[in-house]
């Protein structure tokens, strides 16, 4: 006997993110589920999509994401949901706005803004504020009207903060009392819905500083307070855990990864492997020990930083050279503060010597967030005709016509530009080998890192989805397409706890992309565009998608040849799984 369908996906190739073979198969969709691949036909649909030499393949899953501010504004948390990605974690590296008590929200605000580079102003205007604790957040976040699935951490900054008070959160280890209490309110969260607990520990000189230029509650977190919270997850067997850890010393913090995955026995998501372009060491050393820990039988995954995206700049908003005292002391406070401290000598002469003497760490840093000082390029000074001059030119070139040091020269023209010049690091290119080796040679590695919704005036992360496809599959041919949509769905749905998503099969959920593989693109170029698309007229950079001819969320279709249909049939997930399958599975 026939059915009635909703959607008729026909005759695009079918790739269901199992690793399966791809297939020529048409799909069909029925409350929100996918009902049939392949086969005769089920019976009517209301709407049909004609895929034909289109690919058709499970919505993408983005672990590590920042939206939790944004979606209460932006249902699609975009740039993610122009680029196919149908479901969200929110409040990682320890960051969010629950549980905290009605006098800390605006401290709370302020906690975002340097650290993720989050507009205040936009998050003054874009959030209401209607919660204190976990449970009354979570059903806030339901009431709201979502463009993609969501699922969220207990953010441990706000957690310890709500507990112990912030500058005690800062300074000292949690009684036992206070220890307790988190235990219990991380089980009230998880009761509530949450999916783990999430820490960002970078040490005294982090390299994403509060807006003060102090480091942020759980940069100096103590092992018994994280571990304390990874028995409410071992005691449950349920939720994960994402770290993003970086200490200074290597070996101790993979040490305490292994400890925390025995301690909690559930899944940890390590942020973040990435490669180098040139040394093969770095990125296989990482494997080799996710390889080691897992043969322990530890369930440790490997975020991997996949995305190729500039980065653009003024000092005005510039955080991510907190690790340097000397930096971050030049680029905290007022914007009259940051003139006053850019034209004192004793202060640039300890930026240049600490950039010059930089650790390895900090290397490392400026290397990943755009290239060594002098490399970098001056691509704005603020439309002022008598600083034009400068524009196309490396610091390191203009440091040489002028005789001066490249940051000498980099300070004394965002002071001449009102610390609106802006520059960018050029593209120096990357490895798709070695990007490639991080896909292919191990079992538990995971695309991504897109930091979707922070650094909004810097990069253009949340674009990862498309460029992984375009360039490792369809450009390189490095990966294939097969193993591609595993890793940018199956297995992240995996690791996440996600159930009956990230795959294409019949009762899935009908998260689904179909796009034209030839013409998959993203926009903006090497920084992106700029978009005046944020609360009250702020600007951010963004990357348009090109090449999806739809976009469905549970079913419905959220966007159709790149526009958005304004459906917002995203779900609040609760352990993995919808609210209303929640009620149901209890039931």
């Amino acid at each position: 006997m026939s059915k009635n369908m909703d959607i008729h996906i026909q005759g695009g190739t079918v790739v269901d993110g199992t690793r399966a073979p791809r297939r020529i198969a048409d799909v069909w969709i029925k409350d929100g589920k996918v009902q049939q691949i392949g086969g005769e036909s089920p019976g009517p649909a209301k709407q049909t999509i004609d895929a034909k030499g289109l690919v058709v393949a499970p919505g993408f899953v983005d672990l590590h994401t920042h939206y939790d501010a944004q979606i209460r504004w932006d249902p699609y948390c975009t740039i993610s949901g122009w680029h196919g990605v149908t479901s969200v974690v929110l409040g990682n590296c320890g960051f969010g706005f629950a549980p905290v008590k009605p006098e800390f929200q605006e401290r709370s605000m302020l906690t975002m803004v340097r650290t993720e580079a989050i507009p205040y102003d936009c998050m003054k205007q874009g959030m209401l504020w209607d919660w204190e604790t976990i449970p009354e957040y979570i059903e806030s976040l339901s009431r709201a009207p979502l463009g993609v699935n969501c699922i969220q951490y207990m953010p441990t900054a706000s957690l310890m903060t709500y507990v112990m008070g912030l500058e005690a959160a800062k300074t000292r280890v949690a009684t036992k009392a206070e220890q307790q209490e988190m235990q219990r309110l991380l089980h009230e969260g998880m009761d509530a819905g949450l999916c783990g607990f999430s820490i960002q520990r970078l040490g005294p000189n982090s390299t994403q500083a509060d807006f003060d230029g102090t480091p942020m509650v759980t940069d100096t977190m103590c092992d018994e307070d994280i571990l304390c919270l990874a028995e409410v997850l071992r005691e449950r067997n349920e939720g994960f855990i994402q770290i993003t850890q970086s200490t200074g010393d290597i070996k101790a913090d993979l040490r305490f990864l292994e400890t925390l995955a025995d301690t909690a026995r559930r899944p940890i998501l390590h942020n973040a492997i990435a490669p180098t372009r040139n040394n093969p060491l770095p990125h296989r050393r990482s494997l080799a020990w996710l390889d080691r820990v897992r043969e322990k039988g530890l369930p440790i995954y490997g975020q991997c930083a996949t995305g190729r995206t500039g980065f653009a700049f003024t000092l005005e908003h510039w955080n991510l050279y907190d690790a340097s005292p000397a930096w971050r002391e030049l680029t905290t406070g007022t914007k009259e503060e940051k003139f006053v401290k850019m034209r004192d000598q004793t202060l640039r002469e300890a930026v240049i010597a600490e950039t010059e003497e930089a650790d390895r760490r900090l290397q490392v840093i400026q290397a990943g967030v755009g290239g060594a000082v002098p490399k970098l390029v001056v691509t704005g000074v603020n439309k002022q005709p008598e600083l034009e001059h400068y524009q196309g030119k490396s610091l390191g070139q203009i440091a040489e016509e002028e005789h001066k040091h490249p940051i000498d020269v980099m300070l004394d023209l965002s002071i001449e530009a009102d610390l609106n010049a802006e520059f960018t690091g050029p593209d120096r290119g990357s490895n798709a080998d070695f990007m490639a080796e991080m896909m292919n040679d191990s079992d538990y590695t995971i695309p991504g890192i897109s930091d979707g919704g922070a650094h909004t005036k810097f990069f253009t992360g949340g674009g990862y989805t498309t460029d992984f496809l375009k360039w490792l599959v369809r450009d390189e041919g490095k990966v294939t397409l097969e193993e591609a949509h595993y890793r940018l769905s199956a297995l992240p749905a995996k690791a996440a706890g996600f159930k009956d998503r990230g795959t294409l099969k019949p009762g899935a959920w009908a998260d689904i992309v179909v796009y034209d593989l030839d013409k998959l693109d993203t926009g903006g170029g090497w920084v992106g565009d700029i978009a005046y698309d944020l609360p009250g007229g702020e600007w951010r950079r963004i990357q348009q998608a090109i090449g999806y001819r739809a976009i469905m969320v549970n079913g419905e279709v959220t966007f159709e040849n790149g526009e958005c249909t304004g459906a917002t049939p995203g779900k609040i997930l609760k352990k993995g799984v919808a609210e209303s399958e929640t009620s149901e599975r209890a039931a």
